[in-house]
């Protein structure tokens, strides 16, 4: 007799998307809602964040066949194209924040081939969740689970007369991409609760 593990729901949200502008900073928000068999609670851990975490850069790899890896360092990491000195994103080593209904990780960019020049040291990328309603102990809960990047400059964009281009080309290739990447992430969490 086999036993059947508990159903998690996920609900993906519409993305919340910020026009490309020609200068200055992009950003975008993956999200959804997990309706679980147990409170949410228990994903405001420092082992869940860690493991969401790990699960992330594996996808990435995974979905991109690859081609597409993490290396990671002392104090930072980099997403690579098969190998070094190939870095598309340079990041500095995470950092987690905990409040009593919400916790994140967050990946402050350095800089990589993907980073304009001016956009060094300043954005960044974050897996965050949140408990949503007041949830009794042994309960089914909700939470709220987003990938935000925030505050990052394209060198795909480019400037001058080039930027209007740019900025087409940056929303319908490299920002399409992050955003199927992470819809696709954001499903397989729920789908099989590799650690969930």
């Amino acid at each position: 007799m086999s036993s059947t593990a508990p159903v998690v729901q996920l609900r993906l949200l519409p993305d919340a998307l910020d026009k490309v502008p020609r200068t200055g900073a992009v950003g975008s928000i993956q999200a959804g809602e997990l309706a679980l068999p147990e409170p949410a609670s228990r994903l405001l851990s420092a082992e869940f964040l860690g493991r969401a975490a790990r699960e992330y850069w594996r996808f990435v790899t995974r979905v991109s066949l690859g081609l597409v890896r993490v290396h990671y360092a002392g104090d930072h990491q980099s997403v690579v194209v098969l190998a070094r000195p190939l870095v598309l994103l340079r990041f500095r080593e995470p950092d987690y924040d905990f409040h009593p209904d919400r916790a994140s990780v967050t990946w402050r960019i350095e800089r990589g081939l993907l980073v304009a020049g001016d956009g060094r040291e300043r954005g960044f990328l974050r897996f965050s969740v949140a408990e949503l309603d007041g949830q009794d102990a042994g309960e089914p809960g909700r939470a709220r689970v987003e990938m935000e990047v925030r505050n990052f400059y394209p060198w795909l964009r480019g400037s001058g007369r080039f930027a209007r281009v740019g900025a087409w080309l940056y929303g319908h290739t490299q920002q399409r991409a992050h955003r199927w990447i992470t819809r696709g992430f954001l499903r397989a969490m729920a789908r099989d609760r590799c650690y969930i």
